[in-house]
């Protein structure tokens, strides 16, 4: 049976829309880095003495903690654009809606992560 695809497309591996399986790995890459980052957030929290401010400030004063914290944050909001922009895409079938839809996703996980960021790095400086 003949192929539709060029020569230099079934080499990349690349799909009808020309863009490959770059979105499935990241995603998956995502989730896999979110394990060991979610085990530590758990483990972290659960080894608190308290849940009091002073106790969580001083704890994220850490630089360790801070740049955990980030790591944790800015993984967590790129794997979950990419999720909703699968979800978007299979579900919603006019292209006007589907367009916002994806750009107020990407405004919003931005939005959120830059949020958590400088909220990580105030409390970080400011202890």
């Amino acid at each position: 049976m003949n192929s539709l695809r060029t020569p230099l497309a079934r080499v990349k591996g690349m799909g009808s829309a020309g863009e490959g399986t770059d979105h499935f790995w990241l995603q998956r890459l995502t989730a896999i880095g979110l394990v060991p980052l979610c085990i530590w957030f758990c483990f972290s929290m659960a080894s608190l003495p308290s849940m009091d401010y002073a106790t969580f400030t001083a704890w994220l004063g850490s630089p360790f903690t801070a740049v955990m914290m980030i790591l944790v944050i800015l993984v967590a909001f790129y794997h979950a654009a990419l999720g909703l922009q699968v979800i978007v895409e299979d579900y919603i079938g006019e292209k006007g809606i589907r367009t916002a839809s994806l750009i107020a996703i990407k405004i919003g996980c931005v939005f959120f992560a830059v949020t958590g960021v400088f909220s990580v790095l105030k409390i970080s400086f400011a202890s």
